[in-house]
């Protein structure tokens, strides 16, 4: 069993270069997993580089992303995605609020996720068919977002086997359940903070994520804040060429505790740019049973977190968070 040491109350966020992680050398392979495992157990937040989707795809993306949020309401709205079941489209502003109880978050948003048919595995557990909605304009935005989403789930898969083995576990003990993952994808637009805003109505209030692994492409305006163990909040600047990657709240389940989902938030912090940024949520598929791994069980007593689904468990995070949608990340 691995020992349980005690979150650090880290100063910055670390940058762990993943070019020894796609060595055939195991011992590279574990020394970047060993820098994954200080970070997972500290914060649960560091960059990536040399993660391996080049910086044009990343650039496009981002200019996509502005592309798409200058276009005007009436065209945007053509593909509006916060009504019913899987929100697929385009997002209004204040839509969502992440801290419950606060004002509505100042954001705009863009998602993209699995498509679910007749014939699909989890067609039954979805209760319906769900597919994306695309906009007109850009021209090539949708070719260009579906090859986005093929490279960060095949990115994910990477990360979870070297999740997998900075927890002394086979690099594969994952692999069943990200066979086919399930995954979100969203562009969002936060605008400078306007003069009436409410007392803590910020971009996107002070959250956890709800599922395993988030990867952010940020643009160079900057803003994400993450809460350390001694509570104070730490700056996640953009570094060109990373991403921010974070666990969510399903990782504490499958580690007992060991490694953590932490708090975090984003304040636009220019006064006359607006700000983009693009996470992509990976999950293992809706079915899979997220529960304590064996080198995390503990020695006496049950763990921590029972067992959960991964469909159970962001199901009710989707409706906490859009007071009502009923629907996966």
């Amino acid at each position: 069993m691995i020992p349980y040491e005690p979150p650090k109350p880290a100063e910055f966020i670390p940058v762990v270069d993943l070019q020894g992680s796609f060595s055939p050398d195991i011992a590279d392979r574990q020394a970047v997993a060993q820098e994954i495992h200080k970070a997972a157990r500290d914060t649960g937040f560091l960059y990536i580089s040399n993660h391996g989707i080049p910086d044009a795809v990343l650039d496009r993306h981002l200019a996509l992303a502005r592309e798409f949020f200058a276009l005007p309401y009436d065209e945007k709205i053509k593909i509006d995605g916060t009504g019913g079941y899987g929100i697929r489209g385009y997002e209004t502003m204040g839509a969502q609020v992440l801290d419950s109880g606060a004002p509505s978050d100042l954001k705009e948003a863009f998602q993209m996720g699995v498509e679910i048919d007749r014939d699909h595995p989890w067609f039954d557990i979805a209760g319906q068919e769900v597919f994306n909605r695309w906009p007109a304009r850009p021209e090539g935005f949708q070719t260009h977002f579906e090859d986005y989403a093929s490279r960060m789930m095949d990115l994910g898969r990477h990360m979870m086997r070297m999740l997998a083995l900075s927890l002394d576990l086979d690099e594969g003990y994952f692999d069943e359940g990200m066979a086919q993952p399930s995954m979100t994808s969203r562009l969002i637009h936060y605008p400078p903070q306007p003069e009436g805003a409410q007392a803590n109505q910020i971009g996107a209030g002070a959250h956890t994520d709800w599922g395993t692994l988030t990867f952010l492409l940020q643009d160079d305006v900057g803003g994400l804040e993450v809460e350390n163990a001694a509570g104070e909040w730490i700056a996640a600047p953009p570094i060109p060429g990373t991403f921010v990657v974070n666990l969510g709240d399903m990782i504490p389940v499958l580690t007992n505790g060991l490694y953590h989902s932490n708090m975090h938030r984003v304040k636009n912090v220019s006064v006359g740019r607006d700000r983009y940024s693009a996470p992509t949520f990976i999950d293992p598929g809706y079915t899979y049973v997220a529960e304590c791994v064996p080198t995390c069980y503990p020695e006496t007593g049950e763990p921590l977190f029972p067992p959960v689904t991964v469909i159970e468990h962001t199901s009710q995070k989707y409706y906490e968070s859009y007071g009502g949608a009923d629907d996966s990340k």
